[in-house]
C-alpha cells in the first residue's frame, strides 16, 4: 500500500492545526481516508510514505526521501554536489531495461521497509580512453566509506563477440571495437537456455537468469553465431558456454537472482499453515538490498543525522576517463505527529546511492520508519525537512501559513477569523 509522495515544498498556503486536516497540496500525499498520514515535505527533494508489515505482523510507516544531485562537470571537476533543478520521482515499482522479469533491473521500488546496509549502484557505460575505439576497457568503481567498509570493483568490458564454428568445435570471435557500451546484467554472463523442447530440461543461470553466454544445451554447430557476454572479471575471460563465471555489472541484481532469492525465506506448507500472511521465520532483511554483496557499505548516517563523508571514484565510465566526488553530508530530519499531537523527532538513514554518469546525476535515498501501536491513524502527520517557526505557529493556532509577504499578497483575502490579532508579518514565514 503506497500512501503518497510529493516532490514539492510546502505550498504558499495551507490549513494547519487541530481543526480540520490540512487540505491536500498539488503533488502532495493524498489518501482516500482524510485521517491518513499527511506528508509535509519541507525539502526540495522527492518524499513519500507507505505501510509495511514486520515479520511478526506489526505494521509500520515507512518514509522515503530521495534527492537528485548533479555530478561535477569537466570544467569544474572539484565542485561539490548540488541538488538538481529536476528531481527524479520516487519509483513505485521495479523498472527494467526490457520485459519485466526477463531483463536487467534499472531501478527497484524506493519503498523497501529496511535495508541493513547501504547499496552503492552505478547505471552506466564503459568508455574507451580518449574516445578512440577499443576492443576492451577495464571500468572501476572505487568507494571510500565509513568504518573501512569501502571497496574497489573492476569489470573488463569487451566488444561484441559471437561463437564461431571451427573444425574442432567453436571459439569466440575477435571483439568488435567500441567507443562506449552499457554495463548491465543483460550483457553479463548468464541467461536461460530454452533450446530443449521439454521445459523440465531447460536451464537458467541462477546467478543471472537474464544474461548472455550461458548455453549448457548448445554445442558445435548450434553455438555458431550465439552471442558472448560483454562483461567479465579481469583476467578471467569467458571461453566456455558452460563455465563457472561470475556475472559482472555495477547495477542492481534481480529479485530472482541467486543468492538473493534465498533470502526471501521459505514458503512451504508449514509457512502456509502457521505463518501466512506474514513473512516466514527465515526471512532475511538483506533481501531488500539490491546491490551485489561486493557493492555494500555500512550506513554512513551519523547519530545526529548527518552523513559521514563518502568518496566515490569512477574510472573509464565517463568520456573524460575519471570522475571523483564526495557525497553531501547533509542530514534529513523527519518528525512524526501522532493522534494526540505528540511530536517525535528522528533522522532518516542514507541507504541507497545510485550513480548515473551518462545522465550526469547521482540519486540518494534516505529512509526511516515508525512502528504503529494500533493502525495507520497512530500517525497524523509526517514532516520531512525543517519548517520555519512561523509554520509551526500556524499549525498550533489553526491559521493559514504563507512562506512570504509576497505569497500572502498574492493569495485571496483570508477569512476574518484567520486575521484575529495577526499582522501580515505574523502570518508570513520567517527563517527557521
Amino acid at each position: 500500500m503506497f500512501g503518497g509522495s510529493t516532490g514539492a515544498e510546502c505550498t504558499p498556503s495551507e490549513r494547519l492545526g487541530s481543526a480540520p486536516p490540512a487540505r491536500p497540496r498539488s503533488g502532495a500525499a493524498s489518501n482516500v481516508n482524510s485521517r491518513a498520514v499527511e506528508l509535509v515535505n519541507g525539502t526540495k527533494m522527492a518524499a513519500g510514505w507507505t505501510l509495511a508489515t514486520d515479520p511478526d505482523g506489526r505494521e509500520r510507516v515507512v518514509v522515503v526521501v530521495k534527492g537528485t544531485f548533479g555530478l561535477p562537470t569537466p570544467d569544474a571537476p572539484d565542485a561539490p554536489l548540488e541538488l538538481s533543478p529536476e528531481q527524479h520521482p520516487l519509483v513505485m515499482a521495479d523498472e527494467f531495461t526490457g520485459e519485466p522479469g526477463l531483463s536487467a533491473t534499472v531501478y527497484e521500488s524506493d519503498f523497501p521497509p529496511h535495508k541493513p546496509r547501504c547499496d552503492v549502484l552505478v547505471n552506466g557505460s564503459a568508455h574507451a580512453p580518449g574516445g578512440r575505439p577499443a576492443t576492451s576497457v577495464v571500468a572501476t568503481l572505487r568507494v571510500s566509506a565509513p568504518g573501512g567498509t569501502g571497496f574497489e570493483k573492476s569489470i573488463e568490458v569487451v566488444g561484441a563477440r559471437v561463437w564461431e564454428k571451427k573444425m574442432l568445435g567453436a571459439t569466440p570471435s575477435a571483439p568488435e571495437p567500441f567507443v562506449s557500451t552499457p554495463i548491465t546484467y543483460d550483457v553479463a554472463f548468464g541467461g536461460t537456455d530454452a533450446s530443449e523442447k521439454n521445459p523440465d530440461k531447460q536451464k537458467c543461470h541462477l546467478a543471472n537468469p537474464v544474461g548472455t553466454g550461458y548455453y549448457p544445451h548448445q554445442g558445435g554447430k548450434a553455438l555458431d553465431g550465439l552471442a558472448l557476454p560483454h562483461t567479465q572479471q579481469p583476467g578471467k575471460a569467458v571461453i566456455s558456454p558452460t563455465g563457472k563465471y561470475k556475472p559482472m555489472s555495477f547495477g542492481p541484481i534481480g529479485r530472482s537472482f541467486a543468492p538473493r532469492y534465498k533470502r526471501a525465506g521459505t514458503y512451504d506448507d508449514a509457512w502456509q499453515e502457521e505463518r501466512f500472511p506474514h513473512l516466514p521465520d527465515d526471512f532475511d532483511p538483506a533481501y531488500h538490498q539490491s546491490a551485489p554483496d561486493d557493492q555494500l557499505i555500512d550506513h554512513p548516517t551519523r547519530p545526529d543525522g548527518t552523513t559521514t563523508p563518502v568518496r566515490i571514484e569512477l574510472v573509464s565510465m565517463t568520456p573524460e576517463g575519471r570522475l571523483a566526488f564526495e557525497l553531501p553530508t547533509m542530514g534529513v530530519p523527519v518528525e512524526f505527529t501522532d493522534g494526540e499531537y505528540e511530536r517525535t523527532q528522528t533522522h532518516a538513514t542514507l541507504d541507497t546511492i545510485i550513480v548515473e554518469p551518462d545522465l550526469g546525476r547521482v540519486m540518494l535515498a534516505w529512509r526511516t520508519t515508525r512502528p504503529l501501536d494500533r493502525d495507520i491513524f497512530d500517525v497524523r502527520q509526517c514532516v520531512v525537512g525543517r519548517m520555519s517557526r512561523a509554520w509551526y505557529r500556524a499549525r498550533l493556532t489553526g491559521k493559514t501559513y504563507y512562506p512570504s509577504i509576497a505569497d500572502l499578497a498574492a493569495s485571496p483575502p483570508p477569512l476574518a477569523e484567520d486575521l484575529s490579532g495577526e499582522t501580515a508579518e505574523d502570518l508570513a514565514g520567517e527563517p527557521a
